[in-house]
């Protein structure tokens, strides 16, 4: 992921649907039966004790045998191989994945061992993980181990947007704080002429890049009132609209764009423990303080960005994301992370050390500091 020198021969992935409104979760049946009448159905424990029977039955009453499986908590290689023998014994011909990310990722990858068709449906609008072809690791104690790629997109993201107002909002925040870095960490890989995430990597289409700046352009107009009214627990169109930006148009717009330093400090940031307890949106969002920063971006675009994740409770400080006391050490160990040959932060446009990326982590930590 994020070679450079990309040639011309442009690409664009996407899922095959994408379904988003109130009660949508009453669809589920209809939508597995066009793709298999046997399914693996993969739920967090949650999700299973508070939707498990309505999705079972909408299943059966589409004419679907399904086998319920519940998710472990973390996407590990285990877990991948547990759910791979489970959707074997099931025979299924579609893995349908419902809750956060992990699962939905974990669903993805043991669809690509059977040769299933893939369905998504989030519970929460907290990361891009349900229109992607990707895959994330980690180890049980939840640190980036590597990303996987799938050999298709998902055939159906199905989102519930009662579903995702009822969830805490602090998962729609952090959503929004993955989102946010869609246009900048695109940005990022057109100037570097890194590939995107189709297949083994191409050009950027015009509509890949255009996906991308709608969803910057949607979390400016639509984030702040969105977040004030789904924290009321109101169904707005602002609500709507973030649910789509953080769900569809971050997940389109950075497979097919590329994504660089504000994930690669966020994968890197899983080596220091304090940081388990945040969620990916949330790590990003720093991240991409620190992405600006490396960048060297004008402190209007940094104040910008720092002040629209603090007004929607994202962690833009070391302190808030635990590290209050990290020392110079610490941030050259997230730095000497994030230099790992694999680390997608080699698609920003400039030279970088490990040294550089510690530096940069502390200037975002006073400058956030400064501006908000």
């Amino acid at each position: 992921m994020g070679t450079k020198a990309y040639g011309n021969i442009r690409g664009y992935g996407g899922p095959l649907r994408y379904v988003q409104g109130p009660g949508a979760l009453a669809s589920l049946g209809i939508y597995a039966a066009d793709l298999s009448d046997r399914a693996l159905i993969l739920m967090d424990g949650f999700v299973q004790d508070t939707y498990g029977e309505t999705l079972m039955a909408s299943l059966a009453e589409a004419g679907v045998t399904a086998t319920a499986a519940r998710f472990g908590g973390e996407s590990t290689d285990a877990e991948v191989d547990r759910c791979i023998s489970l959707a074997r014994d099931a025979e299924a011909g579609v893995v349908i994945g419902v809750g956060g990310g992990k699962t939905l990722d974990t669903g993805k990858l043991t669809a690509r061992a059977v040769d299933a068709r893939i369905m998504t449906v989030p519970t929460i609008a907290s990361t891009d993980s349900p229109t992607s072809a990707i895959g994330v690791i980690y180890t049980e104690d939840g640190v980036y181990v590597r990303v996987e790629q799938c050999n298709r997109n998902p055939d159906v993201v199905l989102v519930d947007s009662e579903v995702i107002l009822n969830a805490p909002v602090r998962f729609l925040s952090s959503g929004m704080g993955d989102a946010l870095s869609t246009w900048y960490e695109a940005r990022s890989n057109f100037e570097s002429q890194s590939k995107n995430y189709i297949d083994s990597g191409f050009a950027p289409t015009i509509a890949g890049a255009q996906i991308a700046k709608a969803c910057h352009d949607t979390l400016m107009r639509d984030g702040i009132s969105g977040y004030h009214a789904a924290k009321s627990g109101c169904l707005t169109q602002a609500v709507e609209n973030i649910i789509e930006a953080n769900t569809l148009l971050s997940g389109l717009g950075f497979e097919n764009c590329g994504v660089s330093a504000a994930h690669g400090i966020h994968d890197a940031l899983t080596v220091l423990e304090p940081t388990h307890d945040f969620m990916h949106g949330e790590k990003v969002a720093f991240g991409i303080i620190c992405l600006l920063v490396i960048e060297n971006r004008p402190i209007t675009e940094i104040t910008e960005a720092a002040q629209f994740c603090a007004a929607i409770g994202l962690p833009i400080t070391l302190a808030s994301l635990g590290l209050a006391d990290a020392t110079d050490q610490d941030l050259l160990q997230v730095g000497e992370a994030a230099m790992a040959p694999a680390s997608v932060i080699h698609s920003v446009p400039v030279p970088l050390s490990a040294k550089k990326i510690a530096h940069a982590i502390r200037a975002a930590d006073a400058i956030a500091k400064h501006v908000t």
